[in-house]
Parts: structure tokens; sequence; C-alpha cells
């Protein structure tokens, strides 16, 4: 552990960067991830079902990962930095159902990966009460340490009371074994109350009593705890040791991931069996695809992590593109952006030869339905990337030729007015210029203003020299007089063999 108590204080700030946190892990651990912000459960069904896909699914690289080490500050406006275990900066939440779910699929875990996790936590200053418990819970489960108690002195005295009530349990197992093992411990500290002979020989009967009911009542001691379910007196003691309900609350708002309803989840499965079958899809296969419009942009973006929809296949595209082309009525603003950036992006801005007869296929029919959310999830980033290269812009003069109409043609041009140009951009710029574009006066200034400011840098250019002159041609009624005086000084400057058509092409253009 850290020597300053600051240095291991992480509250709620640091640790709801979850973009930073799931940006760690690769797309099946994500899944995982997210799951276990879920609960225990839902991560044990995700893990056998990732099990049933691949056999040699192991959770010793996912546990790993988590134990790596992470630079982070403490507090918001800190300026000191520590070093802890990424585990560390999970909400309280996720630790709970990380070692939950540890305890029920134990045996498929390494012993060693156990004990780094068990170490890595070990370095969190302020554990929960559950944290606590589950820690020395499961350290009990891999028989690595029988003597620490599962529970705090005040945690203790509590619950003693509470079975109390309950009306006893079995002689041997379960929380009675668990307590008759710390009993004379705890009895030494404790209060007065507890300290009276007749008052211990009480409580220890109350373990001992045996009745007709007593395995009925263990069992469901069991499923209690697994479940992870608090009742009104365990919710007490965690009030008194953590600091309420509020901070409980508080954690499960900042956790990762709040949960997709259980018929999408199901849906999800449906999807992922159909992208890896190579068969054709009928109608049942892309009405599953209907889920799509119950989902907020947040859900699709999950999901489509679910699917790993950026590391898809280009061949199983078209078919996708279907599914979400039948949909009726179409797909909110918003989630089409999020599933358009998931599908596409990645894949076009990577391109480092002309696209695929499929994904320029996949491209384009989207751009016909969806062209703003087009616009934005993968024009305008792809445009702003400084590796923008032929193949980008080659599959983006498609689009700007077959599929985006004026509103939106002009929109990718005021776009460019924000950007560095490049040869690339100034390839879509003449696309775009070339394609009888209505400018008005304000745009048409800001194009001006744009050639003035960029036009030094690309005094040898020919594509700038070939988009000039489409834009003197095309656009000769927009030139004021002053904008020509403007336009000549920079005309002057111009070394590439089309200067004097440039110059010739200004000159036609009458002062007014």
């Amino acid at each position: 552990m850290e020597s300053s108590s600051a240095a291991n204080d992480y509250p709620a700030a640091a640790w709801v960067n979850t973009g930073m946190l799931l940006g760690r892990f690769d797309g099946q651990s994500r899944v995982l991830l997210r799951a276990l912000m879920s609960g225990a459960n839902t991560a044990l069904t995700v893990f056998r079902r990732q099990q049933r896909a691949n056999p040699e699914t192991s959770l010793a690289q996912f546990i790993q990962t988590l134990c790596s080490e992470e630079v982070a500050s403490p507090e918001a406006e800190a300026l000191t930095l520590s070093v802890k275990p990424l585990v560390c900066l999970f909400p309280p939440l996720f630790k709970q159902n990380l070692l939950t779910f540890l305890y029920l699929v134990y045996s498929a875990v390494p012993v060693p990966t156990v004990i780094l996790l068990l170490k890595c936590l070990s370095q969190d200053s302020k554990p929960t009460p559950w944290v606590r418990t589950l820690s020395r819970l499961l350290e009990r489960k891999r028989e690595m340490n029988h003597n620490d108690p599962l529970y705090s002195e005040q945690c203790g005295q509590k619950l003693k009371k509470l079975l109390e009530r309950l009306g006893g349990f079995c002689k041997t197992g379960g929380w009675a074994d668990c307590f008759n093992s710390q009993t004379e411990e705890y009895e030494t500290h404790a209060g007065p109350d507890l300290s009276e002979p007749e008052t211990q020989r009480k409580r220890r009967a109350s373990f001992d009593h045996v009745d007709a009911d007593s395995k009925e009542t263990v069992q469901e001691s069991k499923r209690m705890k697994m479940d992870m379910h608090i009742d009104a007196e365990e919710e007490k003691v965690r009030m008194d040791t953590q600091g309420g309900t509020e901070s409980a609350a508080k954690t499960l708002a900042d956790g990762l991931y709040d949960g997709l309803p259980e018929h999408i989840r199901g849906s999800v499965l449906h999807m992922k069996e159909l992208l890896e079958s190579q068969a054709e899809w009928d109608q049942s296969s892309t009405d599953v695809f209907k889920v799509l419009n119950e989902c907020d942009p947040s859900q699709v973006e999950m999901l489509c992590e679910m699917l790993n929809f950026p590391n898809l296949p280009e061949h199983t595209l078209p078919k996708l593109c279907n599914g979400i082309l039948s949909l009726s009525p179409d797909l909110s603003y918003g989630a089409a952006a999020s599933l358009i950036r998931s599908i596409l992006l990645e894949k076009v801005s990577t391109l480092s030869e002309p696209a695929s007869r499929c994904l320029a296929t996949s491209v384009t029919s989207l751009c016909s339905r969806y062209a703003r959310p087009m616009c934005h999830a993968v024009i305008e980033p792809v445009l702003e990337d400084r590796n923008i290269g032929p193949p980008q812009t080659e599959l983006l003069n498609r689009l700007i030729e077959s599929c985006l109409d004026f509103h939106y043609r002009l929109l990718v041009l005021q776009k460019t007015f924000r950007i560095p140009w490049s040869e690339a951009v100034l390839s879509v710029i003449h696309s775009l210029l070339d394609s009888k574009l209505v400018l008005n006066e304000e745009v048409f200034t800001q194009f001006t203003e744009q050639l003035l400011s960029q036009g030094p840098r690309f005094t040898k250019s020919v594509k700038f020299a070939k988009m000039m002159l489409t834009a003197l041609t095309k656009y000769s009624s927009h030139v004021t007089a002053a904008q020509k005086r403007s336009l000549t000084s920079c005309l002057n400057l111009n070394e590439t063999f089309l200067k004097k058509s440039l110059q010739a092409a200004l000159k036609r253009i009458p002062d007014t």
C-alpha cells in the first residue's frame, strides 16, 4: 500500500472515466466487464456463452489486465499522481461482483491469478465491507488463509443479533461454523452486554440449536448470499461502516454498465449466430434487427461492442446492412449514427487500397437512407483524419456523386472550412464544387476566405489549381470586386501549368 493515505483515497470521481478503463481491454473482455457491472450472475452467463463459443476462453488474461498498473490522480484537482492496479480504479460495486463471480467459477481460475488479484485489491485503502468479506471468503475457498475473520467486529455483533431472531442454525457449517470459530476473539473485545456468562451461553446455544427446518434454512441462506441480496439488518451494518445508502446509490449510478434489457440480450445472441452463419438470411433473420428500434444510442453502442461490429468481416456487411435497412420505422438519428460509426468508421479510416465491393455497397446503401448520420459518424471524422488518402477520397467522392443531396453536400463543404486542407481534402472539395452545388453569398465568402488563407501552402499543387479553376468558372457570378482583387494576389503565387488559365478565368469575371 502507498504510504500516504491521500494517495490511496480514490473517490467516485477517480473511477468514473469509463472510456479510459474500457480501453485497456479487448472486445470479448469488455463484454464481460460490462456484464460484471450488471451482476455476478449476468457475468457467469456471459462467461459460459464465451466458453461455448471458444472452449479455450480463459480468465487469466482478463485478470492480469485488471492487475496492470495505472497512473491516476486520487483527487480531481490533485497535483500528485500515484500508481495503482487498474482494478482499484473501478467502482466498489464492480469489485463486489467480480469477487462473487470468481467465487462461482473458482475451478476455472488458476490459483496464482487469484492470489495476484487479491494482492492488488489489498492496495485499496477503503474497501467496502462486501469487498473485504468476499476477499476473505475467496481466500478460504482457495485454502490460502483460514485465520482472518470474514467480518468486522461491529458487523459480527449485529449479525449475531440477527441470527438470534431467525431461530438458530445447524451445528456445523454455514454462518454458525464461521461465528463459532471466532466467538472467543470477539467476546474479548465486546461490550458488557456480550461479556456476561449467561448471555454468552445463551448465544452459543442459539448456534447449536438444531430443528427440523435447519437444512432448508441453511440452503436459503446460501442462495441469499450468492445473489448478494441485502436485508434490512445487513443494510444497517453497511450504513454504519460505509457511510450510508447514499454512497451505495452513487456507486451504482457511476457504474460502467447499467445493463441491457433481457430481451435485447437474447437478440444479441441471435444476431451473433446470424453474422457467423454462411447461410442466406430470410425474413425471420432480418426481423431480429427490429430490436434496434427499442434501443437508445448508448444501448446501441453496447450492442455494437458485444457483437464486435468494428471487426466484422467485410463479406458479412451487405447482409447486416440489409437487415438494418429493412427496419420500419427508420432508426433515430442517434441510434443510426452510433450504429454506422461502429460498423463503418474504422474500416473506412484504415483503407490502404480502394474499398472492396462489399464495403462500398454497404457504405452507399446506408448513406442513401441515413445521410445525416453518415455525414457526422463517418464522413466528417474521415476528413479530419490527417492520414486520409486516395482510398478514402475515392469512397467519399462516390458518396457525394450518388448518395448525398444538396443539403448534405453543403454540410460537408462547410466542414472543410474548419479543418486544415490536404491534397486528399482538395480532391473532395473539387468533387463538391463539380456537383453544381448551390452556394449562397455567405457560404461563398467563407470559401473565398479559405482559398486566401490556405492557398499559399499549395502554390505547386495541381489539385488546388484545378479546384480553384472550377470555382472561378462555375461560381463566377458570386465573386465580388473585393474578392477578385484578393484572388488576383493569390493567383500570382501559383507555380503550376494552370496559372495562365486561372488568371484568364479571373479576368473574365466583370468588376461589380
